[in-house]
């Protein structure tokens, strides 16, 4: 069956309207997408979306597959030498060398200890060798990678979640933003970092978020409103 963009897609459609196969265009097929012959082919049951000229399956995905250039929060599990482990919700854990931080030396290592969330950018993702992340940008500057505070609430939801929420046309995260004074970190691996001057405030803000999956952009706000309306009048004791 022949499917445009905006279609629902299931296993083994064929992708209609796709220019620049056979010229100097450059089309990028991104995941739920293969290339057989000259056919573009459907491997993965969900919405074919286009971003540029990036073609991609919007699905709900529990496992995270890595991808270079993609901001993620892990959780530090081991070091090992030079190198620290991190879990990312991959097959396989990242690594992270000591000199992926800003100002770091031989001399002057960063303080990271087993246990912390840490904000990073995968650096190298490949089916062959096991992720690397760094803690800086190309400029060599940190931002806001590095260490999350211990105070945050971490939690986890569907990687289809990350990617509606950080859309362009999604109001929520600056809706909140005028409701509820926050933190955030928000990675490409389904793991959200949250962190506001109350654990209230917290559970709202979270809850806000992980309740917008099955709301179109249209209805997050007032379903926004409901949900900070419950818990944040709700006088309960922590």
């Amino acid at each position: 069956m022949l499917v445009r963009v905006d279609d629902v897609v299931v296993p083994g459609d064929i992708v209609a309207g796709i220019a620049g196969l056979d010229d100097k265009s450059r089309i990028v097929l991104g995941p739920g997408l293969r290339r057989c012959a000259e056919q573009v082919y459907v491997c993965a049951s969900g919405v074919l979306k286009k971003n540029n000229r990036t073609y991609y399956v919007d699905l709900h995905q529990k496992r995270y597959i890595p991808a270079r250039g993609e901001a993620v929060v892990g959780i530090v599990t081991s070091k090992a030498g030079d190198f620290f482990k991190v879990d990312i919700g991959s097959s396989e854990q990242a690594s992270l060398h000591y000199l992926g931080f800003e100002g770091a030396t031989k001399k002057n290592r960063p303080n990271i200890n087993v246990g912390d969330t840490l904000y990073a950018i995968l650096l190298g993702a490949s089916k062959d060798m096991e992720p690397e992340l760094v803690c800086i940008d190309s400029t060599g500057k940190k931002g806001k990678m590095g260490v999350l505070d211990p105070n945050g609430f971490l939690f986890n939801c569907s990687l289809n979640l990350i990617r509606k929420i950080l859309h362009p046309k999604c109001p929520l995260l600056n809706y909140l933003g005028k409701e509820v004074p926050y933190e955030i970190a928000i990675g490409m691996n389904g793991k959200v970092w949250v962190n506001t001057k109350n654990v209230k405030n917290t559970i709202a803000v979270a809850s806000a978020i992980l309740a917008a999956e099955y709301h179109p952009y249209d209805e997050i706000i007032q379903n926004t409103d409901d949900v900070l309306n419950k818990l944040l009048l709700y006088n309960f004791i922590i």
